[in-house]
């Protein structure tokens, strides 16, 4: 899995972006490794080795899907492309069992993870 090898002790914060394994995957569901964004807090994380979080890709048809929230620019390969949070798949993963590690992007800016939570709750209405 790429990224960074995390600490003994390292477990997702709300807000980091980790390595996660999305496979198995059903009909549309996203498949193989992939940026995700974590929500659930940390204490969550830990306790009950789920996390909580949106996935993220680089899959150009989102560039025209409203609850693809872009996020910047990464390599990819030779080259620069747009990457995506998608809003409108929250998901919850063993992180443990599935090896997550951190990213190398670390975080998103305090904006954009704001205006991801705005997005989804636009979506599930929770507040």
């Amino acid at each position: 899995m790429a990224g960074v090898k995390p600490a003994a002790n390292w477990v997702p914060e709300r807000g980091d972006v980790i390595w996660i394994d999305c496979s198995p995957q059903a009909g549309r569901e996203m498949r193989n490794i992939h940026p995700f964004l974590v929500l659930s807090t940390r204490p969550f994380n830990d306790r009950t080795s789920l996390v909580i979080g949106l996935p993220m890709t680089t899959a150009e048809y989102n560039r025209d899907n409203p609850f693809a929230l872009p996020v910047g620019k990464v390599r990819k390969g030779r080259n620069t492309v747009d990457a995506y949070v998608l809003c409108h798949q929250p998901k919850s993963f063993d992180w443990r069992s599935r090896s997550a590690k951190p990213h190398s992007m670390k975080r998103l800016p305090d904006s954009v993870f704001t205006e991801a939570c705005t997005i989804l709750n636009q979506i599930v209405q929770l507040t």
